[in-house]
């Protein structure tokens, strides 16, 4: 169990690191003599066949087992193996200056819950971060941070160099076993209002001849899903509902009639848009609700309540809608074929006829897009049902196994 005799540990996932893992244990243990520090580097260990466990302890490490493998499962077992007051999280590549841990300490002395390191204010040596990474992942990634979290301040919201108070992160039960986990930390501590600050570091070429284990598109969606599961709101709900509105005034007004705007008139053709637009702002309106379904039941999102209308997601509901919607659509289908048959189901004047059954044929699609909602948010529910049972004990589970593994 840990204990508060250490004030800081440094902790360093790991997985098949033997080229580079001594250099940064000895680096850190170096940094923390430097500065009088009680403190200890602890390796998280993802399952290494290249004999970086023994070098870790060689060099004056303590390691642990990670059975959960990815990124995230070797933070979350280090932090609970963590002995220290304060935790500082690096990789084990040795791009990150583990020489000099102490603006990182000084941040969480000030009190300071989470200290994220800004390779931009620090340093970035030549090729130690990709062009791809440094002019548009990185700033894209921390510009939606800010824009949809109000991670206000951050400028760096990827640097993989924190530090942070062991007890104060362990409340936010964090989960995520893979590459998302430095989303995670970040965005759950800002969502429950811990303080969180910036330091100067700097980052320079890993020490490693092979390939990262970060996959430049895949771990960068993987980071973007995470968002805007956690931002559905901004991202989707309120977009589309803006699309929607325009598309039901537009079409109500050009049902009736071509309209005129200065110099220019809208038609026929206007109104297949605005058709075009309530289905996809619906449709946005509804990916919106999904994503705070997912993340409310997946125990993502426990932070915040479901908004007020996604609450009305149910499949009772949605059907019934949806065959108001089907109902209504049918009757104008009706209607125009009626007035179709009047003619002798002859030539009619598309401008006439269209006016009638494009909103006709949207409302039955909207209609039918309503119905397999409920259905799917239902079976969202369902999942979440199942599994919000068992979220609050898979973490503990996985703790208390990892502790069985260390000890035996």
């Amino acid at each position: 169990m840990p204990n508060d005799d250490l004030e800081v540990t440094v902790l360093l996932p790991c997985l098949n690191e033997a080229e580079t893992l001594e250099v940064c244990v000895r680096k850190a243990l170096t940094s923390l003599a430097e500065l009088g520090v009680e403190g200890e580097v602890l390796v998280s260990d993802n399952g290494s066949t290249d004999g970086s466990q023994d070098i870790a302890r060689a060099a004056g490490a303590r390691v642990v087992h990670a059975p959960i493998r990815g990124y995230g499962g070797a933070l979350l077992n280090g932090i609970e193996h963590a002995r220290g007051k304060y935790i500082i999280m690096a990789d084990a590549d040795d791009s990150y200056d583990l020489s000099h841990l102490g603006p990182f300490i000084e941040g969480l002395r000030a009190g300071h819950d989470l200290v994220m390191g800004n390779r931009f204010r620090g340093g970035i040596a030549p090729g130690a971060m990709p062009p791809l990474h440094r002019y548009l992942g990185n700033p894209v990634l921390s510009w939606l941070g800010r824009a949809l979290i109000g991670l206000n301040g951050i400028k760096d919201f990827h640097c993989g160099i924190r530090g942070f108070n062991r007890d104060r992160i362990r409340e936010l039960d964090l989960c995520m076993p893979g590459m998302e986990f430095a989303s995670e930390l970040v965005v759950r501590a800002k969502l429950s209002g811990y303080d969180i600050i910036e330091v100067p570091t700097t980052l320079r070429p890993d020490g490693r001849s092979r390939p990262p284990h970060l996959r430049t598109w895949h771990d960068g969606w993987r980071h973007l899903r995470f968002l805007l599961v956690f931002a559905p709101r901004r991202t989707l709900i309120w977009p589309g509902l803006i699309v929607f509105v325009l598309g039901v005034l537009g079409t109500g007004l050009l049902s009736f009639g071509p309209r005129t705007i200065g110099s220019v008139q809208f038609d026929i053709n206007a109104l297949a848009y605005t058709c075009v637009a309530i289905l996809v702002g619906a449709q946005l309106v509804l990916f919106g609700g999904f994503a705070e379904l997912y993340g409310r039941f997946e125990g993502l999102v426990r932070d915040h309540a479901l908004s007020r209308w996604v609450r009305w997601l149910s499949f009772e509901r949605c059907v019934a809608i949806g065959l108001a919607l089907i109902v209504a659509g049918l009757a104008g289908t009706i209607l125009a074929l009626t007035h179709w048959g009047e003619t002798g189901f002859g030539n009619l004047d598309p401008r006439g006829t269209i006016r009638l059954v494009l909103p006709s044929a949207t409302a039955i699609a909207l209609g039918v897009i309503s119905v397999f909602a409920g259905l799917f948010a239902s079976l969202l529910t369902l999942r979440g049902v199942r599994t919000a049972t068992t979220l609050t004990e898979r973490i503990p589970r996985q703790r208390a196994g990892d502790r069985t593994l260390t000890s035996a």
